[in-house]
């Protein structure tokens, strides 16, 4: 079962990849995020591609540029996050055939991210809109938009963010911190999971 949560590995290196997202994929998280702004985060890119890449969608977050979007796809990555919404960017993902999930906290920002082509919409930071703010955009957006919470997102509020019509979820410390290895990676990741199922069931 492919479920809607996209995990953030931010500061992951090339070397402890495989290990991390061995654990996520075991533990059922089979979308899996390395921010550019991690170490050699293409490298990480090309290994859980190369190694994962028929198990897990493999991609990059805190892409800002068409040049970045060309990188990751030549890396191997199947998606693209951003912390904001850039429409050359967007185009430049769907072109290249990847997923494109841009950051939006603003009606205006959804319609721009939308009209250029995105998969999916990153509420970010979560933290700031909160439940509240996305049931408010959502009555103004065309039904059906996939609407994603980043930040601020955890096994204990999840359900709330579910109600107000989240259709997933970018979890980042919450699932992996720089240092945290396998094993810590997969006891929050089963939370992680548990907490999807109970709200999905």
């Amino acid at each position: 079962m492919s479920r809607p949560l996209i995990a953030i590995l931010r500061g992951l290196t090339p070397p402890e990849a495989p290990a991390i997202a061995n654990a996520l994929i075991e533990a059922g998280i089979t979308r899996i995020e390395v921010p550019l702004n991690s170490p050699d985060p293409l490298d990480s890119i090309a290994i859980l591609a190369r190694d994962f890449g028929g198990l897990a969608t493999i991609g990059a977050g805190t892409v800002l540029t068409p040049a970045q979007v060309q990188s990751v796809s030549d890396a191997g990555g199947r998606m693209v996050l951003s912390p904001n919404c850039d429409a050359d960017v967007i185009r430049a993902t769907r072109a290249a055939g990847m997923d494109s999930f841009p950051g939006i906290m603003t009606p205006s920002e959804a319609f721009v991210a939308l009209n250029a082509g995105a998969s999916g919409l990153k509420l970010f930071p979560g933290e700031l809109i909160g439940p509240k703010g996305l049931r408010a955009m959502r009555a103004i957006l065309p039904a059906g938009t996939a609407m994603w919470a980043v930040g601020g997102v955890s096994a204990d509020n999840m359900g709330e963010w579910r109600q107000a019509g989240a259709a997933g979820f970018g979890i980042g410390s919450s699932l992996y911190k720089p240092g945290d290895d396998a094993a810590a990676v997969t006891a929050k990741a089963r939370a992680m999971v548990a907490a999807w199922d109970g709200i999905a069931a």
